[in-house]
């Protein structure tokens, strides 16, 4: 009986990164002998077991037969005599199949050392093609090592994967929870270009992967292409360290570009409502959380009055806030101003670069929902016991009185809002 560390470990050490997990692998015994040494079953589809002592896993040496279309048509087969070799040999990518043993000697079979070295993602065998979840996982390690590049060979084996519908047979949500994951990462467009390279993203969320070819007004986007300006804005995203939902609506916040008349481009009127619809379509398909989901809606309809706070009448400012629900919940409207500002700093190419551009929009409107949310609104309630009916048209009066001494706006008339009120609902 031998044990090995494996896997993700020891490709971390080797690249000098901090090692948080600890896979393992034990040669030469069978599951008795793992009870009898005190190690806990916990395996369901093969052998797994836990430290007594460190409760770290440790699962038995094993072979693999794909039976079945999709990630989860395996037979697994473990034996004391299935060698350390032939269970490297099912393993996704070279720099994940070496093992140390405990006196520290490494097993490189596959000479995952060199592509370590050159940076570079390469399958261990033919076995990888048995499963579509390695596509997703080879291109969430290329957000996360984004100085590494794809084998020729291995992205011609994922190509031929998606020409087989090898990916249509993924369930939904473990495309979410690799895809999620791999916006976690530090270079989220990585992941975007791996999955485009491979045509899986055309699969997988194509209302996405239709936007590299589209236009933008050169002025405002001097990146030009629409899918490089998704790169940038999730890019961005996760340059600031921001949370999941966040990262998720900067993804798809203009996904209604692609959805806008080519004969109108490089102008995309009207993109924010198409982009809603859109985004629940991609929601629904992929169970997205909810979290996520209802800040990737706000997002795509609203990054637009976002963008022209500063230019809307205070009552419509008070309207954006009701209809963003902030007054109940300020902190995800918050999230949607990080977004918004993603979008506005995620633009550059030709020499120019928006990055570094003030966005006060972000302050303008959280000081703006802070001076209205000032508002007495059970006061307010109160004083009209007797005419209920005028009780939400006042608290709305009271708040944009609020908002527009917050702004210090007072040639802003209310009759003036009014008129301005409705025409730019109708418009949003």
């Amino acid at each position: 009986m031998k044990t090995y560390i494996v896997g993700g470990a020891v490709r971390d050490e080797l690249l000098g990164l901090p090692v948080k997990d600890r896979d393992h692998v034990v040669v030469g015994a069978t599951p008795e002998d793992m009870v009898r040494n005190g190690y806990r079953p916990v395996g369901k589809d093969f052998p797994v077991f836990l430290h007594p002592h460190t409760q770290e896993e440790y699962a038995l040496a094993r072979t693999e037969r794909k039976t079945a279309p999709g990630y989860k048509g395996f037979v697994f087969h473990t034996s004391a005599d299935v060698t350390l070799e032939e269970d490297l040999v099912r393993r996704d990518l070279t720099i994940n199949a070496i093992a140390r043993a405990e006196d520290g000697a490494l097993t490189d079979p596959f000479d995952g050392q060199r592509d370590i070295r050159q940076r570079v993602f390469r399958h261990v065998s033919e076995a990888f093609a048995e499963d579509p979840v390695r596509i997703l996982r080879l291109a969430r390690f290329a957000a996360r090592f984004a100085d590494f590049t794809v084998a020729p060979e291995t992205n011609a084996l994922m190509r031929q994967m998606v020409e087989a519908g090898e990916v249509d047979a993924l369930v939904p949500e473990r495309v979410w929870q690799e895809l999620s994951r791999g916006l976690m990462e530090q270079k989220p467009s990585r992941m975007l270009q791996v999955l485009r390279g491979c045509g899986a993203l055309a699969r997988i969320v194509p209302e996405l992967d239709r936007l590299w070819g589209v236009p933008q007004p050169a002025q405002w986007h001097p990146e030009v292409d629409t899918g490089i300006h998704m790169e940038q804005v999730v890019d961005y995203a996760a340059s600031q360290g921001y949370e999941l939902p966040v990262r998720f609506a900067a993804l798809l916040h203009d996904l209604g570009k692609g959805a806008t008349p080519s004969e109108t481009w490089p102008a995309h009127h009207g993109h924010e409502g198409l982009g809603v619809k859109l985004v629940q379509q991609v929601c629904a398909r992929l169970k997205v959380p909810t979290e996520c989901r209802d800040l990737a809606v706000m997002t795509a309809r609203e990054h637009g009055n976002v963008a022209r706070a500063m230019e809307l009448r205070c009552r419509t400012l008070v309207t954006l806030f009701e209809r963003c629900d902030a007054f109940r919940k300020p902190a995800r409207f918050s999230q949607l101003l990080l977004a918004a500002e993603c979008d506005a700093r995620g633009r550059e190419g030709g020499g120019v670069s928006f990055r570094e551009r003030p966005f006060p929009q972000r302050e303008y409107l959280e000081g703006a929902l802070a001076a209205a949310r000032a508002v007495n609104a059970g006061e307010i309630a109160q004083g009209l016991a007797e005419r209920p009916e005028r009780i939400p048209e006042m608290i709305k009066k009271a708040r944009v009185r609020a908002v527009r001494d917050a702004l210090r706006r007072p040639d802003d008339s209310d009759e003036a809002e009014d008129e301005e009120d409705g025409s730019k609902e109708a418009r949003a």
